[in-house]
């Protein structure tokens, strides 16, 4: 007896994720996907967020154009793209037909950063209320993909967000501060965060965003 495959909709990760549940797949050609809900959760502060000192030099000289919502279905398809040491991604057809949906929505947004011209670096997530589930990232050049997490930082501070969800702590992340939470207390922040009334800034003016990140960089 066969075992039906149960569609999963826009609607079903929205529930997911307010339950604090996140999607994978095997792998690029897996065709099925499975739900995570770690006992420890990464969590990077919006408050207390870190700027490494070299990193905020590059953010100074202004080497990066970056932008929001621009290029949504560029940025994860070159987030499930193979990778340098990495022949291999989560992110499937049905995962990124899911995200595109999320994106039309309004639920699913992207920062980018480019270089004279080029797509060089970005990251993309959920939005809902006040919480912000990060997915991945990528860089095609050095630190773009950090200087795209330091706006994204910035925009959620402005758009009064409350959570700022990494799903695990990496090296790479914990140079910003990112923290392990574990998940009662995780799920306990995510409830709350919920109730806020948060509003993802994708037209931020760049006056704006470059104020917040200079805040931001007071505090190295």
């Amino acid at each position: 007896m066969s075992r039906r495959r149960i569609e999963i909709t826009p609607e079903m990760m929205l529930r997911a994720y307010r339950l604090g549940l996140f999607p994978m797949a095997e792998s690029r050609d897996s065709d099925t996907l499975y739900w995570l809900d770690p006992e420890l959760r990464g969590v990077i502060p919006l408050d207390g967020f870190h700027v490494p000192r070299r990193l905020a030099r590059t953010i100074r000289q202004g080497r990066f154009l970056v932008t929001a919502d621009r290029a949504f279905p560029r940025v994860l398809g070159l987030c499930a793209a193979p990778r340098r040491g990495s022949f291999d991604s989560w992110i499937n057809a049905e995962i990124t037909a899911l995200f595109t949906a999320l994106h039309g929505q309004g639920h699913a947004h992207s920062v980018e950063t480019w270089l004279d011209g080029e797509l060089v670096g970005g990251l993309y997530g959920v939005s809902i209320g006040g919480a912000f589930f990060g997915e991945s990232m990528f860089s095609r050049e050095t630190d773009a993909s950090k200087v795209a997490l330091v706006h994204l930082v910035a925009r959620l501070r402005l758009g009064g967000y409350a959570l700022l969800d990494a799903q695990f702590t990496t090296e790479h992340l914990a140079q910003f501060g990112t923290q392990e939470v574990p998940r009662a207390a995780y799920k306990a922040r995510l409830t709350r965060a919920l109730e806020v009334p948060a509003r993802f800034p994708r037209d931020a003016t760049p006056e704006a965003v470059l104020a917040e990140v200079a805040a931001l960089r007071a505090a190295i």
